[in-house]
């Protein structure tokens, strides 16, 4: 999709979603591209307790504090541990969220992980209740591409390959990136004129 067409695609988004900006372990620092997306988008950022040991729980109502407090139906942009954080949420609260970008999950089950976020395994292999595009490099250090692949089709989501991106972070010289906005234009094409029958059940 041309960039144009996908910031207009944005734009109308802006006014039936709220968008929702989920970083991975570490959290997002102000040159990735997630903290520029957060202020192109006018987004919100999940504040998770502990960015650096992070606790499942902890994160899990991190996000939900977040999308309880949301007006419109909610689209988290996901990062790395994020993406796993989102799905073991969506188990809790299929009804929460209406659609997700989940951007090189993190493979918390690979033989290298580190200790931190073993919590987090295992990964849910269940299908996502809401449309989902996941987007994975073919190089990323934190997770194979058959695992990718094998997320995502647990997931039901829709699976687009990056090529030699990494983890699709700053290392990766992913900072800006406003190519990226195009993936996430494609997941509200999946998304239709209905996606605020998606109820916002996290606040009760």
């Amino acid at each position: 999709m041309p960039q144009s067409r996908a910031i207009s695609s944005l734009t109308s988004a802006a006014n039936r979603f709220e968008f929702l900006i989920q970083p991975g372990w570490n959290d997002s620092p102000p040159e990735h591209w997630q903290s520029h997306w957060q202020q192109y988008l006018g987004a919100r950022r999940v504040a998770n307790r502990d960015w650096h040991l992070p606790r499942r729980e902890d994160w899990l109502d991190g996000l939900h504090t977040a999308i309880a407090q949301a007006d419109k139906p909610v689209i988290v942009v996901a990062h790395s541990l994020g993406c796993i954080a989102l799905a073991h949420y969506a188990r809790l609260y299929p009804q929460a969220i209406a659609g997700a970008l989940l951007v090189a999950p993190a493979d918390v089950e690979r033989e290298d992980a580190p200790p931190a976020l073993l919590g987090f395994a295992p990964a849910p292999q269940i299908a996502l209740p809401f449309p989902a595009l996941v987007l994975a490099s073919t190089n990323d250090p934190f997770c194979r591409s058959a695992r990718a692949k094998a997320l995502a089709d647990s997931w039901g989501a829709r699976l687009e390959w990056l090529a030699q991106a990494g983890h699709i972070n700053v290392a990766s010289g992913h900072h800006t990136w406003p190519e990226g906005l195009a993936y996430l234009a494609q997941l509200l094409s999946l998304l239709g004129q209905d996606g605020t029958a998606c109820a916002l059940t996290a606040r009760a």
